[in-house]
């Protein structure tokens, strides 16, 4: 292996380049237009232009991606995770392009990466399986009947997959066809494939993967688990090493079974079987990943190996070094995904204006200032990944390397992540699936509290020259007014002692950052955004359903004239490859329509008004 292309961008284009070029493997970046300046662009020893801005476009033609690898010379390629590395025909396009692929067999994928497959073999092979439907007919009027039969709660998944992307949780009848058709919708737009399958939901779950390795040879292992329980639309944002819910003797039952369905698929390389673990300990098999993981980065540290290296290795034909015995475990390791994203998980753009990284631990990412972070692409960032001897060690060092991290001029998750790791159910060890289902609000409100008690005086102090006062008549009269999170709040200032008439006391604090933007105020201290008072005011806006992010209308579900009721779906927008149904705020009448579908918004642009019934 001379040369290797990497078809995919961001952090994961740059971990297999630092791996590949500490191997002495020249490397070949791909790009879209809007990733034209990034970070894997510049680091890969050459690169080459894809063109087009969405993923469609760019990192998902196939045709431009061999097109790139014969132009650059290069002799394999790597898929990364997302976008194609899931897909049988550009596995089997870039073999018979004469290239070494890093991935199992395209048969390997198309048996296991289709989860209706995937279940059919492990079924025949005594892999315990949820019950459920994952046949050829998939008529609405079959499906229908088939979940009815199964009994609610219930779960519709895309077949084809993953990341959350086509998933759908059904409590009740009512529910159903609109949860058919909205995982069909998104499967098609993510996978290009609307097939479904159906299955018992169980009520309080972990998720709990294994991490399993094929060579040439017929070799396969495991590595070990991963508990990946905490997520938010069914995507997680926390994962960790080894499972607090998982003893000696159940590792091994999940990883015989893991390998069991790796090798009977005749599997190659990294893959992944995840399990759905119920309370009382027994485990189903949810799909397997036939790719490397985003959470690949936690079993690479409690087992001290490079998993890209020996993916690398592995499609050139060399054998494991290792056998089961022989591997060691060591630690607890704990990652985060860093998001563009606020704490109720709506995604956002922006451009990055200032980054620190914490200091001290890994941190795979490709932000630097500068950086624009697209509504084409996923909201991830980067990951902060935390080795350490114990649990407790890894929470902590984890946590206060998320409370020093700094960007700027788009909000994220931070500190969204560092309250659930301090949450006490996440270090007892007991968070299951639901745990943001039914802890998200209260962690919501607790950041919000802690955040608008600087709010004024961070905002205020924002707003001024350094160092400087604002002259307002004796006695103020006038308060300041901020917009805090869609709130308007007058907030009274007043004069202190020490202070010349007509002038504002204003403490300036020394450990915030701010950067103006769009009439606003980005504080990194609590990542919030606070409107000048010029900007405060305007219209109400209670009638008006604007656009929450930067999108694209997927669908309009009504038009002028139609009678709505709270909570009725009027506009679906997707944004970052995740589709978000935005509903009616109250009861009325549609007034106006003021976009078409397949029109990209703008953040706070108006989309449907609605006047009274």
């Amino acid at each position: 292996m001379r040369r290797l292309l990497i078809a995919n961008r961001g952090e994961i284009a740059r971990r297999v380049m630092r791996t590949a070029h500490a191997l002495g493997i020249e490397t070949v970046a791909v790009y879209s237009q809007p990733d034209a300046a990034a970070l894997h662009v510049r680091e890969a020893t050459t690169s080459v232009a894809l063109g087009g801005d969405a993923s469609a476009d760019s990192y998902l033609r196939i045709d431009k991606i061999l097109a790139a690898a014969r132009f650059a010379g290069a002799d394999a390629l790597h898929p990364g995770y997302g976008f194609l590395s899931e897909n049988a025909e550009f596995a089997q396009a870039v073999e018979d392009a004469g290239l070494t692929w890093i991935g199992p067999p395209a048969e390997a994928i198309r048996t296991l990466g289709n989860k209706s497959r995937a279940k059919d073999l492990a079924q025949a092979r005594g892999v315990p399986c949820l019950p459920g439907y994952q046949g050829a007919d998939q008529s609405e009027v079959r499906l229908l009947a088939e979940a009815r039969d199964i009994g609610f709660p219930l779960m519709v998944k895309a077949a084809s997959g993953g990341g959350g992307r086509g998933m759908r949780l059904v409590t009740e009848d009512s529910q159903l066809r609109a949860a058919l058709q909205g995982a069909r919708s998104e499967a098609l737009s993510a996978f290009g494939s609307g097939e479904l399958l159906l299955e018992q939901a169980l009520s309080r779950p972990r998720h709990v993967e294994v991490q399993v390795f094929a060579d040439m040879h017929g070799n396969c292992l495991h590595l070990g688990e991963r508990d990946c329980s905490v997520q938010r639309r069914h995507q997680k944002i926390i994962e960790e090493t080894p499972s607090p819910a998982v003893d000696a003797s159940m590792r091994q039952a999940m990883g015989k079974s893991a390998v069991e369905l790796a090798r009977s698929a005749g599997y190659l390389g990294a893959g992944t079987v995840e399990f759905l673990v119920d309370e009382d300990g027994a485990f189903y098999l949810m799909e397997m990943n036939t790719r490397l993981q985003v959470e690949h980065t936690v079993t690479e540290m409690v087992a001290g190996l490079d998993l890209v290296e020996w993916q690398l290795r592995v499609a050139c034909g060399e054998r494991l070094p290792f056998k089961q015995s022989d591997l060691r475990l060591q630690g607890h390791a704990i990652e985060v995904r860093l998001c563009a994203e606020d704490e109720d998980f709506v995604p956002h753009t922006g451009t990055v204006v200032h980054f620190l990284p914490p200091p001290g631990i890994r941190f795979d990412h490709a932000i630097c200032p500068g950086l624009e972070v697209s509504p084409h692409y996923d909201s991830m960032l980067g990951k902060l990944i935390v080795h350490a001897p114990t649990r407790a060690e890894a929470i902590s060092r984890l946590a206060t390397a998320l409370d020093r991290l700094q960007i700027l001029g788009v909000p994220t998750n931070r500190r969204f992540l560092s309250a659930c790791l301090r949450h006490p159910l996440f270090g007892e060890g007991l968070a299951q699936i639901p745990f943001l289902a039914e802890h998200g609000d209260a962690i919501r409100r607790q950041l919000q509290e802690e955040e608008f008690g600087v709010a004024a005086e961070a905002a205020f102090s924002a707003l001024l020259p350094q160092g400087g006062a604002p002259a307002l008549p004796s006695p103020f009269t006038r308060p300041l007014r901020i917009r805090h999170r869609d709130t308007l709040f007058d907030v009274p200032l007043c004069e202190a002692d020490g202070v010349a008439p007509g002038q504002a006391q204003v403490a300036v604090l020394g450990a915030g950052r701010w950067h103006v933007q769009s009439g606003a105020v980005d504080l990194f201290l609590d990542d919030a955004s606070f409107d000048p008072p010029a900007a405060a005011g305007g219209a109400d806006g209670g009638a008006e359903l604007r656009a929450p992010f930067n999108g694209k209308v997927i669908a309009l579900h009504v038009q002028p004239g139609d009678e709505v009721r709270k909570g009725d779906p009027l506009v679906t927008l997707e944004s970052m490859k995740l589709e978000h149904v935005l509903s009616a705020q109250g009861d009325g009448i549609v007034d106006t329509v003021e976009v078409q579908a397949g029109q990209q918004v703008l953040p706070s642009q108006v989309l449907v008004t609605v006047g009274a019934a």
